[in-house]
């Protein structure tokens, strides 16, 4: 007889999104977030439909990098997910998922070439875009999915001046595919993150980050919590993890001096990231002078 069991999140593997328009720094920052992950270039992987994109950070370290080219069939993808899997990557890149949805041969070529009624088609092609995604969610890897986004130009204030800026809209992708994902990010023109979905916890109400390996480190971190003898979450971590300022941090310590032994590499790790985090955005202009 089936039994319910209580709900433990235990060593899962991050399933997240990048998005962003042309040039926002989609491939790069998922090259970082994936070094934080796994602390190893080595067990990186990326499967390239963007003509080669994922070398040109090759200077980075020795990940390894699947081109692929039309059709950008899902099938193709599905093959390339197992494949990195079956080689023991930790952690693989997904640059980009937008190509399996309107790329050549993807699933709006497919539809678009299957006679007769529109709406009978896409029972024929749902399952295949459907088996794509599942491969995806199911596979026991960390997976980083950029998706490009539909642009447009809006006009912002610069010097007292207006000057147009290129912003990201919607991804290029399945209009509820942001829902499949545990984390989807949006990255703006001046490489700044912002949170589109966040079920981890980690980034809700910071303002716009730079995404670097300490980012990659910390979703790790998460995705290996400890738990109590019970199974519980560690919330005295999660305490640690909602700290956006050295301030509240040193607080947080000074309230519960029974913590510190117990959790002084997490003070230590936590408060880097707050530091580098704050240093990265003055450096991307995303601070004034004064702030840093």
């Amino acid at each position: 007889m089936k039994q319910f069991q209580k709900a433990v999140r235990s060593n899962c593997k991050i399933k997240m999104a990048i998005q962003g328009p042309s040039g926002s720094g989609k491939t790069y920052s998922s090259l970082l977030i994936a070094h934080g992950l796994t602390n190893d270039w080595n067990k990186i992987a990326v499967i390239d439909s963007e003509n080669g994109s994922a070398n040109l950070y090759a200077h980075l370290g020795s990940y390894s990098v699947l081109s692929i080219t039309p059709p950008y069939s899902p099938e193709e993808y599905i093959e390339a997910i197992n494949l990195a899997v079956k080689n023991g990557f930790e952690c693989l890149i997904i640059d980009s998922l937008s190509a399996e949805w309107n790329g050549q041969g993807g699933i709006l070529d497919i539809h678009g070439n299957i006679p007769g009624n529109s709406f009978t088609a896409w029972n024929k092609v749902t399952p295949r875009h459907n088996a794509f995604v599942q491969a995806i969610l199911q596979s026991n890897i960390h997976i980083i999915g950029t998706m490009r986004s539909k642009t447009d130009y809006v006009m912002q204030d610069k010097n007292g001046k207006q000057v147009p800026e290129k912003v990201g809209l919607k991804p290029v992708q399945r209009e509820d595919s942001e829902y499949e994902f545990t984390l989807v990010l949006e990255l703006s023109q001046k490489h700044q993150a912002t949170v589109g979905k966040d079920r981890t916890g980690l980034f809700k109400n910071r303002p716009e980050l730079i995404l670097n390996a300490e980012s990659g480190k910390e979703i790790a971190q998460w995705c290996n919590s400890a738990k109590t003898d019970e199974g519980k979450p560690d919330t005295f971590q999660e305490k640690i993890n909602a700290c956006l300022t050295v301030k509240i941090l040193n607080d947080l310590f000074i309230a519960n001096p029974d913590k510190y032994e117990q959790y002084k590499k997490n003070y230590f790790d936590r408060k880097r990231m707050i530091e580098d985090n704050i240093k990265s955005l003055y450096e991307n202009g995303g601070l004034p002078k004064k702030a840093a």
